[in-house]
């Protein structure tokens, strides 16, 4: 049954003994690979040769501290308001006299936690911290994760070290 009368009936072309031969096919394959031996290489020797990366780029979080060494961070929660994903979450506590060294504020953050399975690296918690205490670092990528245990960064994984600090000079 027709369903219209534009149809056309092809003939297949009969192959010439090259074409048979598939000769044709394999010159064309073997200029191809020519052709790329040719061209600059695309591969980056990772630990050797460290790839340039855009000016956007936001790679692990930290939490800074301030020029005393203090935690910046208040636990006003505006970090995990603003995260899309809902991957921050927080419990405040109110500072003790002998913490006055430790903490800024009186109200500091006594558990800090960011689930990278969930953060998508969008950059809006740095936006909203009031303290600048929050950054998405520029030469840190997230690694591997082996287990659920290693997805959890607390505030172990996320204060900035006051050792780093004096040696990079990130006093601000």
């Amino acid at each position: 049954m027709q369903l219209s009368n534009r149809t056309k009936h092809l003939e297949p072309k009969p192959l010439n003994f090259w074409e048979r031969m598939y000769v044709p096919v394999i010159a064309q394959g073997l200029n191809i690979t020519i052709k790329h031996l040719f061209r600059k290489k695309v591969t980056i020797r990772y630990p050797e040769v460290k790839r340039e990366l855009s000016p956007v780029f936001r790679g692990l979080h930290i939490l800074k501290r301030d020029a005393q060494g203090r935690e910046r961070c208040t636990a006003c929660g505006l970090c995990a308001l603003a995260c899309p994903a809902e991957a921050i979450s927080m419990l405040s506590a109110e500072r003790t006299k002998d913490e006055k060294g430790l903490y800024r504020e009186e109200k500091y953050a006594a558990v800090y936690e960011i689930n990278m399975l969930r953060c998508i690296f969008c950059g809006l918690c740095e936006d909203a911290c009031p303290k600048a205490a929050i950054y998405l670092q520029k030469d840190r990528f997230a690694p591997a994760f082996f287990g659920r245990e290693q997805v959890i960064y607390g505030k172990d994984r996320l204060v900035e070290s006051v050792t780093n600090r004096a040696k990079v000079g990130l006093d601000q």
